[in-house]
């Protein structure tokens, strides 16, 4: 197998807290080790238009404070298609590019998983999503922002919900896991947490308001995972419907999650990942995802990584429950 010498990096999906430090880790510790680093601006797109540009220290000085990607990112319909994925190959080979690290989440890593296949070529995955959805990683490049940032806005709604004894439904996101949703409403204090793990178990409004509001509790807040049929809105309505002494108001904090400076923990995590992805290229790996579990950096096959059932702790809702009596 030829000796790799040039890496591109690119961002992928959904933009989150920590992708700058991440692109910023891999730059550094791919020029430390001897490799020429590629800079791959929006993501599958770019690589298919070609805006495709050497990255030196310079392009990343200064860059690990900001959210959001300097790389910029897309969601790329081009990339499904076989023509697009040949279009991505042929400015590989044009770039001289051996190995291509991604930084997205499960969507971009299923889509670096399937080029590898394709096109036999060594794809690298860092876990950046907010979701926190990836299977084999303790925790993703802008979860723990987002949920400082979720606990920062509901501590401030909770100020209204008090002010006028309201039930505020505030709904977060997170796709088809409620690790948001559930440890930022442990975090913020909130009443309860309504995810889609417990979607098909129980009504988990109906529980909610059958243990009861106390009656010097008239306010209270409830977090809900993004759902396009069960949102917060749905809830809200369903209240007001069942419920009508009840005065329900719903904040859907949209993508005021996504930006923000990323916090210590999201640096760390994103630096200590894009090194080392530098050091599974060393060290022959080809299509894993660079992950932390237990604190110690992890190689988890990218078919392993993208599966939807990365666990989640239900020992999680007991404590909500208790907490919030």
């Amino acid at each position: 197998m030829a000796r790799i010498k040039t890496i591109g990096v690119m961002t992928s999906g959904g933009d989150a807290p920590g992708m700058n430090a991440a692109i910023r880790a891999v730059t550094r510790a791919g020029i430390c080790n001897g490799f020429k680093i590629m800079g791959i601006y929006r993501g599958y797109d770019g690589l298919i238009n070609d805006e495709i540009v050497p990255f030196t220290t310079e392009n990343v000085s200064g860059i690990i404070m900001s959210g959001g990607t300097i790389l910029k990112t897309a969601r790329s319909k081009d990339f499904l298609t076989t023509e697009g994925k040949q279009k991505a190959y042929e400015n590989m080979q044009k770039h001289q590019i051996d190995a291509l690290i991604v930084i997205g989440g499960n969507g971009s890593l299923t889509g670096a998983m399937e080029f590898a296949r394709e096109y036999d070529v060594c794809c690298i995955g860092l876990p950046g999503t907010i979701d926190n959805d990836l299977y084999g990683t303790d925790s993703t490049i802008g979860y723990d922002t987002t949920m400082n940032t979720i606990m920062d806005c509901v501590d401030r709604i909770r100020d209204t919900a008090q002010s006028h004894e309201r039930i505020f439904f505030v709904e977060v996101m997170g796709r088809d896991a409620g690790f948001l949703a559930q440890n930022s409403a442990i975090a913020s204090g909130a009443e309860a947490a309504i995810i889609p793990e417990e979607s098909t178990e129980v009504d988990q409004l109906a529980r909610f308001m059958e243990r009861g509001i106390r009656k010097s509790k008239r306010s209270c807040i409830v977090i809900v995972s993004e759902s396009p049929k069960c949102g917060a809105l749905y809830y809200a309505d369903r209240v007001r419907k069942e419920f009508p002494h009840f005065d329900v108001r719903v904040s859907i904090l949209g993508h005021l999650q996504r930006g923000g400076r990323p916090t210590a923990h999201d640096r760390i995590l994103a630096s200590r990942t894009g090194v080392g992805a530098i050091e599974a290229i060393i060290q022959g790996q080809r299509n894993v995802m660079v992950g932390i579990r237990n604190n110690e950096i992890v190689y988890v096959p990218l078919v392993e990584a993208i599966r939807s059932d990365k666990p989640f702790d239900k020992k999680l809702i007991k404590v909500l429950d208790e907490l919030s009596i």
